[in-house]
């Protein structure tokens, strides 16, 4: 990736590659292969310039010289990288931390690109750079800056196309494929999948945007392709492949059966690790055992709803090394001083439901939802879970009187992803409207829609019912179906949706095509919308028991104002450190 990286600095910051300066640091094994690469890719050697632990690699140096080294040994007199440094237009780092000082960055030529790249820490930071230089362009490894070069870019999705064509071994053109395939990536249009899965609507190829981000999930569809033909050019593939169309279908349908959609959101959510999320039902052990994991991955503060002794005896009893005030802050509900403050605004809020002041005293001290959606409602938390036990209504009351719908919603709904094992499926609406109308059908799915799209996934909607495109015709539930079609391709012409269509239809697309030949959705639907709540629950819990080692992620309450998710009494720990990371990037939206 060190390749890309530094063809598309050097068009960023307008300069060619055959008029160059490089400087390089470090002369190990990862170093001299990005330098064969770079030599094949145009570089010419006098161009380069070596330095190690001994200093510069020079002509008729002796000192922990070998072969593969001595092929980039410069006639000179200059024997540090200080020395070196002069008017170079690239650095490219391999090396150890701190060993290219501002002083040295302050010499290079004008727009120099810096490729950083020892971890954990680099030869230079990049806020060191900016204080001698403010027209160089930087790369490190870190995923806490800009333009992170890492293998994960290039390495699985190389490997893939070897894989699927057969290759007996991997070729210097195949290599080559791959620099070009990411390089042409980042210089391409940022897909909305993209912004939306790293929280980003300013991804655009520039000075902070030279390659594409590790997870993004165009990655395996553009290098695996280009690798796989690299190889069938070069002569070493067994299996050649004849249909590239078809052959890039089957790998973008394979990023979203992985599951890997979480990993953008998990690091996105580490990239603001102090934003406040309240746990209403604090004192259950899977909440305690989520927050351990939400402290150690650095995914939030969290805020715990409970009464401080139970807390600490269950904190010791499940042998969690969670202490209060240091990883987590707690509301004591028999005791808190915004208490007031809380309930008099919950009154104002509900007077007219039928909260008397008593009530609203009263329900602010047994009702946890009710303290955390007021702690989000007046800032004191940026988001809240709360679900565990009782019912979902009973919990979404609470959420619907002090945070309420936000605005264009007329509705609430309740959607459920599972990561199965072949496949990743999202159904809605599994917890909220017994039996949605037509209307109300098309809002839950743009909602869901929306949702799915904002965190990275390209949404493909199947309106499902016991009616396959018409076989019921006096159906009220397939009429509902076929109404809400319509109001779906008139009001959210991006979705791709159809229906009304029985499940396997939904999920087989051979066999869509065969039934349906001019349906209006490719390939399998991963949104699948069912005409009322039994269906919808049914199926979920179903298939959730069914898979097994499936990961589900949810429920995500679709519609309010707020980051606030209700969950289920079946939630495990998995699930509330998943929703913890999705409610969290939640908030940084509203940031």
């Amino acid at each position: 990736m060190v390749a890309a990286a530094i063809m598309n600095g050097l068009r960023v910051v307008g300069k060619e590659l055959s008029r160059c300066k490089l400087v390089v640091s470090g002369a190990g094994a990862a170093a001299l292969a990005c330098l064969d690469l770079l030599l094949d890719l145009g570089f010419a050697r006098e161009q380069i310039w070596v330095t190690d632990i001994e200093g510069v690699v020079y002509e008729g140096r002796t000192a922990l010289m070998d072969p593969l080294k001595a092929r980039f040994a410069q006639r000179t007199e200059a024997r540090t990288l200080g020395e070196v440094i002069d008017d170079a237009d690239i650095f490219l780092g391999l090396s150890a931390a701190g060993v290219l000082k501002p002083q040295m960055v302050a010499r290079m030529a004008a727009r120099p690109l810096i490729l950083a790249l020892a971890n954990p820490v680099p030869e230079i930071m990049p806020e060191e750079v900016a204080e001698v230089r403010d027209d160089a362009v930087i790369a490190t490894g870190r995923s806490d800056y800009p333009n992170q070069v890492n293998n994960v870019l290039c390495f699985p999705f190389m490997f893939r196309g070897a894989l699927d064509v057969g290759a007996t071994t991997i070729t210097r053109g195949m290599e080559i494929s791959a620099v070009h395939a990411v390089a042409e990536l980042a210089r391409a249009e940022t897909s909305d999948v993209v912004a939306a899965a790293y929280g980003s609507s300013t991804l655009a190829f520039g000075p902070e945007y030279l390659i594409p981000k590790p997870f993004d999930p165009r990655l395996i569809g553009i290098v695996a392709p280009a690798v796989a033909r690299a190889a069938i050019e070069d002569g070493v593939a067994t299996r050649p492949i004849e249909d590239f169309d078809a052959y890039r279908t089957r790998l973008n349908q394979f990023v979203y059966r992985s599951g890997t959609f979480m990993k953008p959101i998990f690091g996105l959510a580490r990239s603001a690790p102090n934003l406040r999320m309240v746990y209403a039902e604090g004192e259950d052990e899977r909440v305690l055992r989520a927050v351990q994991v939400v402290v150690d991955e650095k995914l939030a503060r969290p805020v715990l709803i409970g009464r401080p002794a139970v807390l600490e005896r269950r904190i010791e009893r499940f042998g969690l090394r969670l202490r209060a005030g240091a990883d987590f802050d707690v509301v004591n509900p028999e005791f808190e001083q915004r208490y007031r403050d809380y309930w008099q605004a919950y009154h104002a809020l509900a007077e007219r439901k039928g909260v008397t002041e008593q009530y609203a005293r009263i329900e602010m001290r047994r009702r946890h939802t009710l303290i955390g959606a007021m702690m989000v409602r007046t800032g004191d938390a940026d988001g809240m879970l709360c679900g565990t036990f009782g019912t979902h209504q009973m919990h979404l009351h609470y959420i619907d009187e002090v945070i309420g719908l936000r605005p264009g919603a007329s509705v609430y709904a309740a959607m459920n992803t599972l990561m199965l094992p072949d496949r990743q499926i999202t159904l809605v609406d599994t917890h909220v409207n017994a039996d949605p109308s037509a209307a109300q059908i098309a809002e839950i799915t743009r909602l869901a829609a929306e949702e799915l799209r904002r965190f990275g996934i390209q949404p493909k909607a199947a309106l499902l019912s016991h009616s396959n495109f018409g076989t019921a015709q006096d159906s009220p539930s397939a009429s509902k179906m076929r109404e809400a079609l319509a109001l779906l391709r008139e009001q959210v012409p991006w979705l791709e949706v159809d229906g009304e269509m029985h499940g396997d239809i939904a999920l087989d697309t051979a066999m869509r095509r065969r039934l349906m030949p001019r349906s209006t959705l490719d390939g399998e639907a991963n949104l699948l919308v069912l005409p009322n709540i039994d269906a919808a629950n049914i199926s979920y819990n179903l298939l959730k028991t069914a898979a097994g080692s499936g990961i589900a992620v949810g429920p995500v309450l679709l519609g309010a104002a707020r980051p606030v998710h209700v969950l289920t009494g079946s939630a495990t720990v998995r699930r509330l450190v998943n929703m913890t990371a999705w409610t969290v990037v939640d908030a940084m939206a509203e940031r």
